[in-house]
């Protein structure tokens, strides 16, 4: 009977450190950690170009926790409203599954217009906790991976905001009208086109909905894989 207790007891200590082991799991409510875990499935869909790409950010992000310097990344597009703020928020929320500390994610556009609600309706499906806390033209968001983990308290501005960091940061342009309208980001060590398609084109048609899911699981897929290659 002692021998049977202790060998239960090891198991479940190996298992404990296992689960504690594999990304910090407990971080994400369950509805955003079964969305997570069929991301991970999904790593075979990004494109070798983009794999590069997103592999030259895995290796700044590698770099600066090397050097255990703060990791910022801002995620920049022309209107800060969609590919911005999803991009934000499914890197902070990849940092935090993989248990990569001292990443912090921000987004910012060319010029500051609202979050918009489709984008939002789209990260609430996968399974965030999205709470609006201002109702003016520009309402802040609250967005949570569960009810203990805040990732973003999400409102539209330019890049250059106070809210941003003003030096010492990767800029990562999502969207190509703001990559062609910003040759050079002030402030930013390193700057990385990694453009998105933009779902407002499907604004209002049958096919919103599914563009918009189909553009939240792109980026989720991206930034998953991003951090994976720094864990």
């Amino acid at each position: 009977m002692i021998r049977i207790l202790q060998t239960l007891w090891i198991l479940l200590v190996f298992s404990t450190l296992l689960y504690a082991k594999d990304g910090d799991k407990k971080v994400l409510n369950p509805k955003l950690q079964a969305y997570s875990e069929t991301v991970l499935k999904d790593f075979g869909s990004i494109s070798k170009d983009r794999k590069l790409i997103l592999k030259e950010i895995a290796q700044y992000v590698k770099s600066k926790s090397k050097n255990k310097e703060a990791i910022n990344l801002i995620f920049i597009c022309t209107h800060n409203s969609r590919r911005s703020h999803m991009s934000q928020i499914w890197a902070q929320t990849a940092a935090e599954y993989y248990g990569i500390k001292g990443v912090s994610s921000f987004s910012g556009g060319t010029e500051a217009t609202a979050f918009n609600p489709r984008a939002v309706a789209a990260l609430e499906r996968a399974g965030f906790e999205i709470a609006k806390t201002s109702e003016d033209k520009n309402p802040i968001y609250e967005v949570k991976a569960s009810s203990d983990v805040l990732i973003s308290k999400a409102f539209s501005k330019k890049y250059s905001d106070d809210a941003n960091p003003k030096s010492d940061f990767c800029a990562v342009m999502t969207c190509s009208q703001a990559d062609k309208a910003c040759p050079m980001v002030l402030g930013a060590t390193k700057r990385i086109s990694l453009p998105f398609e933009d779902p407002k084109a499907f604004d209002g048609t049958d096919k919103e909905a599914a563009a918009y899911d189909e553009r939240c699981k792109q980026i989720a897929t991206e930034m998953f894989y991003l951090f994976s290659l720094v864990k």
